[in-house]
């Protein structure tokens, strides 16, 4: 492979900001599922994770469609998704993570990804990483305008109100928020070079575990979270972890009076490792790379309220951030019923329905036709 942009290419990250900003920006979809990177020269073709770890085994369904829809030679920066039933699904994305061919090669053809393109740093034999993102951008509407599912065009607009109404629409089909880019950006690797804007609300969940701090068995690493489901069970639901380091050590003082026995706890069905336990539910996907899972058990009695974006399944999506603790709060009161649900959307028409017509113009801040691009 001979690319003027060539692999490994650690991809633009973006900085979080409370509020959509306005400005010469332009504002795209924040896609939720992994963040890829495509190589193509010929018939040689990687796609990259944002790790640098090669994806293109897992996603066979991708490396053909890409082949049939890319120009010969060129590197384009997008996202892996993969819905179903209109909505995206990043615990099913997950398990395309799998050691045997035979699965995965089963799971392309039942459940099928998707790739939604955002950026390009070079096509042919010219880099245009250092192009304006605005040049960059016209670029990739002219390079996919022909494009068909599964490859898709992100949807951008210059309209900071078209934006607005993203952020609420899109949530319902399980998308992160908004991401807003300098239109005269450059790509830059591994910078926080671009503004996301995410969904965060708040949540009371029960305090059922601790696991220790990996530097120090006696600071706290992260407290495990819990709702109580409509049936009375007390489900895992994910963590907290972002604590000062001499918090961290007071956590763990104050928590050992709660410490209970494995078998007096509402997880007492969790699977057993070396005398302690790691909630069924709360497992770690293939990618948690032989981190040790197991906890340490509390008597659910304290209740602490944290910041989340969305749920995936039965538990948040993304470590959840510290706000306040709630003694006020009866445990027991801790259930599913209080936090909000976006409105469903159906991504169906934009993930599966080809269009004759081109890509989406940014230049006049609106998007012409999004059926040929994810929204």
């Amino acid at each position: 492979m001979r690319l003027p942009v060539m692999p490994p290419v650690a991809p633009m990250l973006a900085k979080s900001v409370p509020r959509i900003p306005e400005g010469p920006l332009s504002y795209e979809p924040k896609w939720d599922g992994f963040r890829a990177i495509v190589f193509r020269d010929g018939v040689e073709l990687e796609i990259s994770s944002r790790n640098g770890k090669a994806l293109t085994r897992y996603f066979p369904e991708l490396v053909a469609a890409l082949k049939d829809n890319l120009p010969d030679r060129c590197v384009l920066d997008g996202e892996v998704v993969l819905a179903v039933g209109g909505r995206l699904e990043f615990e099913v994305l997950q398990q395309r993570i799998h050691p045997a061919a035979s699965r995965i090669a089963l799971l392309a053809e039942q459940t099928p990804a998707s790739f939604v393109a955002f950026d390009i740093l070079a096509r042919g034999g010219e880099d245009h990483s250092r192009s304006p993102f605005v040049e960059r951008r016209r670029l990739l509407e002219e390079t996919l305008a022909v494009a068909r599912p599964p490859i898709h065009l992100t949807p951008a607009t210059r309209d900071p109100v078209v934006a607005g109404q993203w952020f609420a629409q899109f949530e319902g089909a399980g998308l992160d928020g908004i991401v807003a880019k300098p239109l005269e950006g450059a790509y830059q690797p591994n910078k926080r070079a671009m503004f996301k804007i995410k969904h965060e609300r708040t949540a009371d969940c029960v305090v059922a575990g601790y696991r220790t701090h990996k530097a120090d068995a006696e600071s706290i690493g992260s407290l495990l979270l819990g709702l109580y489901t409509d049936d009375g069970d007390l489900a895992a639901v994910g963590v907290v972890s972002a604590f000062p380091a001499a918090r961290r050590k007071e956590l763990f003082t104050e928590l050992q009076p709660l410490i209970t026995l494995p078998e007096g706890h509402p997880w007492s069905s969790a699977r057993e490792q070396d005398g302690t336990r790691t909630p069924r539910n709360a497992e770690g996907s293939r990618w948690s790379g032989g981190k040790d899972l197991t906890f340490t058990p509390l008597r659910p009695e304290r209740v602490i309220e944290v910041r989340y974006d969305h749920l995936e399944g039965e538990r948040f999506r993304h470590t959840t951030q510290f706000n306040r603790w709630r003694p006020d709060r009866e445990p027991a009161s801790c259930t599913y019923a209080q936090l909000e649900e976006a409105p469903a959307f159906d991504l169906t028409e934009f993930l599966t329905t080809p269009s004759p017509r081109s890509a989406p113009d940014t230049r006049s801040g609106n998007v012409q036709d999004e059926r040929n691009a994810a929204p």
